[in-house]
C-alpha cells in the first residue's frame, strides 16, 4: 500500500497556501475594480462579450490601459496579434505574430477559444476560416484579433455587447 512521504505532505501544505494567497489577491483585485468607476464600467463592457471573463478583463484593464484609445490595427500591434511580414527584397516571407505584450495575448487565447464555442461571431468566423482550409492555430489566432477589435471598439463606444 502506497504512503504518503513527509516531503508530499509539505508539498500539499505550500500548494494550499499558495492558492490561498491566490485567492485573496483575486478578492483585491475584485475589490480594486469595483472602487474605480473608470473600471468597473470597462469591466462591464468587456465581461459582457461571451467567452470574456473575470480574468480576461481585469487583464486587459491591466496590462492593455490603451484599449479603447487606438485604433484596431495600432492595437493589434501593441498587443502582439497582428501579422508581421518577414520579407527582403524579392523574397516574401511567411506572415507571423511577433512582440506585444505576452500576458495580453495568453489572455486573448483562453477567451478566443472559449469564444469559437459560444460566441455566434467568433464561431462564424472560425468556421469559416477552418473551411477555406486555415490550419486550427492560425484560425485561433485570427479569432483573437478579431475579439480584440470588438472589445476595442466596445470600449471605445462605451456600449455592451449586442450580439451583431
Amino acid at each position: 500500500m502506497y504512503k504518503p512521504r513527509a516531503y508530499e505532505k509539505s508539498i500539499d501544505r505550500i500548494v494550499a497556501a499558495l492558492e490561498k494567497q491566490l485567492a485573496e489577491l483575486d478578492r483585491d483585485i475584485a475589490s480594486r475594480v469595483r472602487e474605480s468607476p473608470i473600471w468597473r464600467e470597462k469591466e462591464e463592457i468587456l465581461k459582457s462579450t461571451p467567452g470574456v471573463g473575470d480574468q480576461t478583463a481585469r487583464t486587459l484593464i491591466a496590462a492593455l490601459p490603451e484599449l479603447g484609445e487606438l485604433d484596431r490595427r495600432q492595437i493589434a500591434a501593441l498587443a502582439g496579434v497582428a501579422p508581421i511580414n518577414r520579407d527582403s527584397g524579392k523574397m516574401r516571407g511567411k506572415r507571423a505574430i511577433a512582440g506585444g505584450r505576452a500576458d495580453v495575448r495568453c489572455a486573448l487565447y483562453m477567451a478566443a477559444l472559449v469564444g469559437v464555442r459560444c460566441n455566434p461571431v467568433l464561431k462564424a468566423y472560425y468556421q469559416r476560416l477552418r473551411a477555406a482550409g486555415k490550419a486550427p492555430k492560425v484560425a485561433i489566432v485570427a479569432a483573437m484579433r478579431k475579439l480584440l477589435t470588438i472589445l476595442n471598439a466596445m470600449l471605445k463606444t462605451k456600449t455592451v455587447w449586442n450580439g451583431a
